[in-house]
């Protein structure tokens, strides 16, 4: 398999008194679309999204580690949605992009909720993959959320892989089979820092989007699986009341990493929601 990140380029940035490590694909390309701001997961490296913005080819997209993840150093003071949501914007600015499409992905997606939120007029349009609403959100299976909690599924391989069925539910790997597919996501991980995970965690807590959803006007594409073990159908459901002017589309199958294990039916969902004339209703959507 081609590696993802040979496409990327990486730097260390040093941004809101920050200094995070950060991936762009195609900046640098002429495009139709405005780039894709991504918000990986808690723990995630960006190695673990890599093959997404692969798949994006025809449009910018750039994410980066948060303090203490994958590359970028320890934090040295706690941050939050708010000083986070305003760093990104910085980093933005570092690349003169004014406007993207926000994405995130499980704690991502509290995120980009935030950035939305907090920053409307860098927002075109919203990707929620996966998450919920925050404090308000309905949790998923206990033995999966206990074993998120703990930062060693991203240190010992095997450990994940013993308990990958359970942390994440559905298949990983329609395409290459799940235990290659399983493997290779694996072997795309880097383990956080202690201080680096319990920062990520401590962020989020008390937070939620729920008040302020309902006066975003943002078109917001939510895509959820049925099999998500960590973050339940349910709570897309919630979200798609939330917010005005969304469409929720489920993945059949799907767990917690159905953007990986169900990757083409997530980029054409993807690519069709960014790519439909401006000001469509989406509020009537199933």
């Amino acid at each position: 398999m081609s590696d993802p990140m040979a496409s990327a380029e990486v730097t260390m940035e040093s941004v809101g008194g920050r200094k995070l490590r950060v991936a762009r694909w195609n900046l640098d390309k002429p495009s139709d679309h405005p780039p894709i701001l991504f918000f990986n997961g808690i723990g995630a490296n960006i190695e673990a999204v890599a093959p997404l913005a692969e798949a994006m080819s025809d449009r910018g997209f750039i994410m980066f580690d948060m303090p203490g993840v994958g590359g970028s150093p320890d934090p040295v003071i706690p941050y939050n949605t708010i000083t986070m949501a305003w760093t990104a914007t910085q980093l933005l600015d570092r690349y003169n992009l004014d406007v993207v499409d926000v994405m995130g992905i499980s704690w991502g997606g509290g995120m980009a909720q935030h950035f939305a939120i907090q920053h409307p007029g860098r927002t075109r349009r919203l990707i929620l993959v996966a998450t919920s609403a925050g404090m308000l959100m309905v949790p998923g299976n206990p033995a999966a959320l206990t074993k998120m909690a703990n930062p060693r599924r991203y240190v010992d391989a095997d450990y994940m892989a013993k308990h990958f069925k359970t942390l994440y539910g559905g298949a990983l790997g329609n395409e290459l089979g799940v235990d290659e597919g399983k493997n290779e996501h694996i072997d795309r991980l880097s383990p956080p820092s202690p201080r680096g995970y319990m920062y990520q965690l401590l962020a989020m807590i008390g937070w939620t989007s729920a008040p302020a959803l309902p006066f975003m006007r943002k078109e917001t594409l939510i895509l959820m699986g049925d099999d998500d073990q960590i973050v339940p159908l349910i709570n897309g459901k919630f979200l798609k009341s939330l917010i005005p002017n969304s469409e929720l589309v489920v993945m059949a199958g799907g767990g917690h990493l159905f953007l990986l294990s169900h990757k083409d039916e997530s980029v054409i969902e993807i690519k069709n929601f960014l790519d439909a004339p401006h000001g469509d209703d989406l509020s009537a959507a199933a």
